[in-house]
């Protein structure tokens, strides 16, 4: 198993996003706004569904490794802190999953 984290990946999002390296493809991504980071992120979760369909093990593999680091980079884009997506996920770990969805404001 590897010691490699989600807050690891968050970390080298957000240095590389502010690094102004023109090499670097986070902050060109970056640099072309959330619309784009978040149409990567809608690809990339397709992608992922589209391979777990498929019953394509390495597919989900790759593809969820893609989903994770563009979520990253759409958290960065937005400000967000995995720091704050976690916390929420930890408050909704009392309640089962249709109490949290039924707890929810109505639209």
């Amino acid at each position: 198993m590897s010691d490699f984290t989600l807050n690891d990946l968050a970390d080298i999002v957000a240095r590389r996003a502010r690094s102004g390296d023109p090499g670097s493809y986070t902050a060109k991504l970056i640099g072309k706004g959330i619309a784009k980071c978040a149409q990567k992120l809608g690809e990339e979760a397709v992608e992922t569904a589209i391979a777990a369909v498929e019953r394509d093990r390495a597919g989900v593999t790759s593809e969820a490794a893609d989903l994770l680091y563009h979520l990253c980079v759409v958290l960065e884009a937005s400000n967000v802190p995995l720091d704050d997506v976690m916390a929420e996920l930890a408050g909704r770990t009392g309640q089962s999953g249709l109490e949290e969805k039924a707890s929810r404001p109505k639209e």
